[in-house]
Order: structure tokens, then sequence, then C-alpha cells
């Protein structure tokens, strides 16, 4: 089977289109470098579901930890200290191990009018349980982000808010969370990096592949124990992490660059030198 066979036959396979089953033989790069890619494409999944909806609930727990009820600072000092002071590892095997004690055969909400019948066998799966987790993990950690960012924007720019009549939510909407992006977002350039890294951890986790359709690290432990050779499949996920940490390294760099583009930067600071004399004396 040639290379361009290969792509065709494995490329998608981890989304279940393509070649059925793995690999027997062979095991060449192009085998480890298609399959382990299209693994990525989970890691990818997870990260991007992980970063989209948890950037929201980021938000609303940073607001509310600077709430004055106590009912709503308290829920959210909890949730943000529980998420980072546990182990993200620990938190997979947990979450599993609860979602396994719903009951299989679905749970039925009362609505007065009809009940409302909501499948539970579908949590237990890594597409939906460990893409929770990593949404509750990655909102905890922005959302101390989001709060110090908060806390250091200038008091100038509320008062000056408060004197054009400019309070409450439409303060916050054009006042504080954009002053708040712009302060965070450097920081929360590293969450996101560190996200697309922590998706690794859903292999070990207690959520399984789905026939056989696992992430980068499930098709690089399958060519590791088939070939007896850890150093090229593992360095070829590390190599498909570098490459996807360039590309979220230059996306939030422009947004960054958008965020601030009524600062002046280096280049308009940048005047044309002048050449002066030297002066001995």
């Amino acid at each position: 089977m040639s290379c361009f066979e290969t792509i065709q036959a494995y490329g998608l396979r981890s989304l279940g289109i393509g070649e059925r089953l793995l690999p027997r033989e062979g095991y060449d790069l192009c085998q480890q470098f298609t399959l382990i890619g299209s693994g990525l494409i989970w890691n990818v999944y997870f990260a991007a579901i992980a970063l989209a909806l948890g950037f929201a609930l980021a938000t609303l727990l940073a607001v509310g930890k600077r709430a004055r009820s106590a009912w709503i600072r308290k829920p959210c000092d909890w949730f943000v200290f529980i998420f980072r002071g546990s182990p993200l590892f620990i938190q997979f095997f947990v979450a599993y191990q609860l979602l396994v004690l719903l009951p299989r055969d679905g749970v039925t909400l009362p609505l007065g009018l009809f009940d409302l019948h909501v499948g539970t066998d579908w949590v237990t799966r890594a597409w939906a349980g460990a893409a929770l987790v990593l949404f509750f993990n990655t909102a905890a950690y922005t959302a101390e982000i989001f709060l110090g960012a908060l806390r250091s924007i200038p008091r100038g720019d509320l008062e000056a808010a408060e004197a054009y009549g400019i309070t409450g939510w439409q303060r916050f909407r054009r006042i504080q969370w954009p002053t708040m992006l712009r302060l965070a977002w450097p920081a929360y350039t590293n969450e996101a990096i560190f996200l697309f890294h922590a998706t690794t951890l859903v292999f070990f986790s207690g959520f399984p592949a789905f026939q056989q359709r696992g992430d980068a690290l499930y098709y690089a432990s399958y060519f590791a124990g088939r070939t007896f050779n850890p150093f090229v499949p593992y360095p070829i996920v590390a190599f498909y992490f570098i490459c996807l940490t360039l590309v979220l390294t230059w996306t939030f760099g422009r947004i960054g660059r958008r965020l601030n583009r009524h600062l002046p930067t280096n280049e308009t600071r940048r005047r044309r030198p002048r050449i002066l004399p030297q002066i001995i004396r």
C-alpha cells in the first residue's frame, strides 16, 4: 500500500471513515503519521469544545466571584477552588465513576404536561464525558485569570464611565469586558496551549475509546506496543502538538493585536534613526 493509499484509508479513521481495522503489519512512518494525525482530530475537538464553552463559563464565574451576594460568590469560589485544587487526572476518573452510576435506561423528568426522557449512556463516552471535565477545568483556571484582569482595570476608566452615565450592564459590556480581555489575553493564551496539551490525558482516563477511535496518544501507544519502539510514535505526537502550538500562538497573537489595536505598537513608535557624528573628546 502506497503512502497516498494509506492516507486515503486511515486519514479519517478516528471519525469512522475509511478502514475499520488497524494495520497489522508494516507499521511504516506513513502509517504512523497518518493514524496519529487522524487521532489528533479528537484532541482538537476536546480543546475546541472546552475553550469555547469554558470561556463563557469563566466570564460568569469571574463576575460571580466579585458579586456582593454570598449566595452567588460562595458557589463560584468553591467551584474554582475544587477544579483548581484537584489534579486533572483525578477529575477524569472521578467524573467517569460518577457518570457510570447514572441509570443505564436513562432519567425521566416529569414536566407536568409530559415526561421528558433523557438517555444517559452517552455521558460515559470520551467525546462527552472527557469534554465535560476539560470544560469545567479550563473554566476554573480561566476564571481566576479573568478575575485578576477585572481587578486590574484602572479605576479612572470606571470613573470616566460613570461620569458619562455609563453604568450597569452597559459599563461591563463597553468598558470592563473589553479591558478585561486585553489584560488577560497573554495569560489566557498560555491556558489555551496548556489545555491542548492536557487533552492527551484523555487516553489515560477511565473513558474508553469507542470502536478503536481514539485520540493521537491512543494510536501512538498502539504503534509503540506493536513495534516495541516508543521513540518513533511519541515524537510524532510531540511534533503534531508543536505544530498546534505554533498555530495557536499565531491565532491568539492576531486576536491580541486586534484587541489592542488602539494602543501604539513598537512599529508606530519606531522613528527614523538620526546619524550623529561621533564626538571625540
